[in-house]
């Protein structure tokens, strides 16, 4: 019921987004006399406020059509290379006049609310030069059911495969919730001695090991049983979603409870956008509005891979404790020795506290020292840590250089 409520509100609301957008461009068009009146501007804004807030917002696209290579501009056309019933792996490829030996990148984006296109600003710097595919999930709403369940461990096999698509060296790159699955499917594929092991692994603001400095999503999910969490955010899709009937994790809730943690921030942006639109101020207006265009769009996640992630990864700790199991079998992190580890950390982030991607150089007990390295970024909160200046400026060149110094998968010594 909770999914049918959530739509009926977004259906009472329609009317309304409607006639906000019809009185915005009313009141602020050139065009109309009306926007020529004392106090306009600002009734034009609130009305420009309130449907910014209440509309739908589709899944955003890229838009990733340019890049630089060496000083030139040259195209890029994103072309999808494989797709599964719960993801697409896409292609970032540069029209290159010559050829290039440059990095060929797996980016695996976070299944956690949000479309793969919160990555936008990490592919955009980094697809100059590498090769970069991407992880886009589906919304679970729009999967049959016939194409059965999702859970942690099909994550994992689908992070393989695309492994094994991309062919042996590729280097694999994991921004927040699904470095978990990927250490787990790097320590799968080294256990199996698997030609396509990448080549290194760089592992991003993820929760390796949330008893390190514990965030207020990391006490939320130990502060209830995982029935509580089934029984109170776990709902069924309603009609007419291709996905109708299917158990997810509904994307509406998951931004609820990020714009809960951080309302007062929410609450000044929207301000200050209300401020900007009544000042004229376009260009601070626009960039308000690209952000919460890709914040505000959400996406549902399968209710079996969520539970599982909550129990295995936040209640459970099972990576780091060593019991975690992959389709029965033991996830033996010591069993990496030919990828080459980098973890970064925001100084503020305040989803994956300081230390918790760090643990997984702990867990790669056997890999050289000389195949490790961390870095810590100061002054950066979570969404820092991929996006922004000081991602574009000092943590993404770091990346390359570790990529370039690290072109294949081979054997080291025990460190």
């Amino acid at each position: 019921m909770l999914y049918h409520a959530h739509e009926l509100t977004r259906a009472a609301l329609a009317p309304w987004t409607a006639w906000a957008e019809a009185s915005d461009l009313l009141l602020s068009s050139g065009m109309s006399p009306l926007s020529y009146l004392p106090g306009t501007r600002s009734v034009a804004a609130a009305w420009q406020v309130f449907g910014s807030v209440a509309r739908r917002y589709d899944k955003p696209e890229f838009g990733i059509e340019a890049t630089e290579v060496e000083g030139d501009a040259v195209p890029v056309h994103e072309k999808v290379v494989a797709e599964r019933p719960f993801a697409r792996l896409l292609h970032f490829e540069r029209e290159l006049e010559q050829p290039r030996d440059d990095p060929r990148l797996l980016i695996v984006a976070p299944m956690s609310g949000h479309y793969a296109t919160l990555l936008r600003a990490t592919v955009q710097r980094l697809v100059g030069r590498q090769e970069v595919y991407v992880t886009d999930w589906t919304d679970a709403r729009e999967v049959p059911l016939a194409a059965g369940g999702f859970d942690l461990d099909d994550y994992i096999d689908y992070v393989i495969e695309f492994l094994h698509l991309l062919g042996p060296d590729t280097h694999v790159l994991a921004v927040c919730q699904p470095a978990v699955p990927v250490l787990a499917a790097v320590a799968v594929m080294a256990e199996n001695d698997d030609a396509c092991v990448p080549a290194s692994m760089t592992l991003i603001g993820g929760p390796i090991d949330t008893r390190e400095a514990p965030t207020a999503p990391n006490h939320l999910a130990t502060s209830h049983p995982l029935e509580w969490f089934e029984k109170n955010v776990v709902t069924c899709v309603p009609a007419p979603y291709p996905g109708a009937g299917r158990r997810v994790y509904p994307g509406f809730l998951q931004l609820g409870g990020f714009i809960s943690m951080n309302f007062q921030l929410h609450w000044d942006a929207h301000a200050r956008y209300f401020d900007h639109l009544v000042r004229g101020d376009g260009e601070s207006a626009e960039q308000h509005e690209r952000f919460y265009q890709e914040y505000l769009s959400v996406m549902d996640i399968p209710a079996e891979f969520y539970l599982q992630t909550i129990r295995a990864v936040f209640q459970d700790f099972e990576l780091p404790r060593g019991v975690m199991q992959h389709r029965g079998r033991l996830v033996r992190t010591e069993a990496i020795t030919r990828t080459a580890l980098l973890t970064i950390e925001g100084e503020r982030d305040d989803i994956s506290g300081i230390g918790q991607t760090r643990a997984a150089h702990r867990l790669c007990a056997n890999l050289a020292d000389s195949k490790k390295s961390h870095y810590e970024q100061e002054g950066v909160g979570h969404y820092g840590v991929f996006s922004g200046r000081r991602w574009r400026e000092q943590i993404a060149p770091r990346i390359e250089d570790w990529l370039r110094a690290h072109p294949r998968a081979t054997a080291a010594d025990a460190a």
